[in-house]
């Protein structure tokens, strides 16, 4: 027998064998740990899956099954499906908008390369004066008047 009691054996008032399987995963000093996947799981529930997994994984799930109770405290319905939903959507509407940022500019790059290859192919004073413009603004704030002018 350990000479303090684990936050399981605590909550459920009974002695710490030193073989406890709660006593590495629900410590002493965080009792709410414990109760929190207690009151979700239950502490045979919570015992069977930690000695049914290999004691290299079984850290890790009781971290998952604490982080899962206290999601599912919250929100009794969803638990942590509400988050993964919820994430599942941003990421669907940030992809969607990559789509949208790559349409914008596969459009753009073909319109610049047409208008590049009509101003080579047939200069006129038109496409002059509109090329003039454009090399005239780029990187001037859209209010500033161009005043260069090529001819």
């Amino acid at each position: 027998m350990t000479s303090t009691r684990c936050a399981a054996c605590k909550y459920l008032r009974r002695r710490c064998p030193s073989d406890c399987i709660f006593a590495p995963y629900f410590p002493s000093n965080n009792p709410p740990r414990f109760s929190c996947v207690h009151r979700i799981y239950g502490a045979s529930n919570i015992g069977r899956m930690l000695r049914e997994l290999p004691v290299h994984l079984r850290a890790e799930a009781a971290d998952s099954l604490h982080y899962e109770a206290q999601c599912r405290i919250q929100n009794p319905v969803y638990g942590c499906a509400g988050i993964i939903s919820a994430l599942h959507q941003q990421i669907y509407k940030a992809q969607s908008e990559v789509a949208r940022v790559q349409a914008d500019i596969a459009f753009l790059m073909s319109n610049t390369s047409s208008v590049h290859e009509q101003n080579v192919a047939a200069p006129s004073f038109n496409n002059m004066t509109f090329l003039a413009e454009q090399n005239s603004t780029v990187g001037q704030p859209s209010h500033v008047p161009s005043t260069t002018w090529f001819y």
